[in-house]
């Protein structure tokens, strides 16, 4: 009977341990991802304040605001993956359904604004390459962030992948916008386009706050 159980318990050992080095691994990689949406929104709020002066733009200038939010929502995540705890991972879901929350409530605020005053921005060729540019960045991120999360099974990874999905959406509203009203005139696109990511950020702002989030 010994010499059996000998075998088992160093085969449980080893899996323990190759659990704890993949887990490891995962929570470098999901640390990675983060450091890299925060340094792309870093240089995408400077990049996009000198378009949205330039063309006096404002959907880019609320795709900068909205740089913002994913930073803070990254640095949420970073915190979150730092430390272990339901109250902290609940705090850090908190934050993050604040920060879609914030999202949607400006997004609502300049969609009025810009249909209430006809608003008509100039041309931005910076601001249709970096968006294109975004998005690409976001949408990798996004999956990126998905995948870890739920082998991690971290709720808060996931959570704050649906945000970075929402910036490449943005982005993608944005360039619609900034295209069109290049190329036809039509300057009312970028706005209207704005209502769809207000209702996905109000969407999943509720199902944090409801607890419907997780692998």
């Amino acid at each position: 009977m010994s010499g059996r159980a000998g075998p088992t318990a160093a085969a449980r050992i080893g899996g323990v341990t190759s659990r704890i080095v993949a887990d490891a691994g995962l929570l470098r990689r999901g640390r990675l991802l983060e450091a890299a949406t925060l340094a792309w929104n870093v240089v995408g709020i400077a990049v996009l304040a000198v378009a949205a002066l330039r063309a006096r733009s404002v959907a880019l200038a609320g795709f900068g605001l909205d740089s913002l939010i994913e930073i803070g929502a990254s640095t949420v995540v970073l915190w979150e993956l730092s430390g272990t705890g339901e109250d902290r991972r609940r705090r850090a879901l908190r934050l993050i359904a604040s920060a879609f929350c914030a999202l949607a409530g400006y997004l609502t605020v300049q969609t009025v604004i810009v249909f209430a005053a006809g608003y008509r921005a100039g041309h931005s060729r910076l601001g249709i390459v970096w968006t294109v540019i975004t998005a690409a960045a976001m949408f990798a991120l996004a999956v990126g962030k998905n995948r870890t999360g739920r082998a991690l099974g971290s709720p808060v990874l996931i959570t704050e992948g649906r945000v970075t999905t929402i910036d490449g959406l943005l982005a993608c509203a944005v360039l619609l916008g900034l295209v069109l009203n290049a190329a036809a005139g039509w300057w009312w696109a970028d706005p209207a386009a704005g209502v769809v990511i207000v209702y996905y950020a109000i969407k999943e702002a509720r199902a944090i706050y409801a607890g419907r989030h997780g692998p």
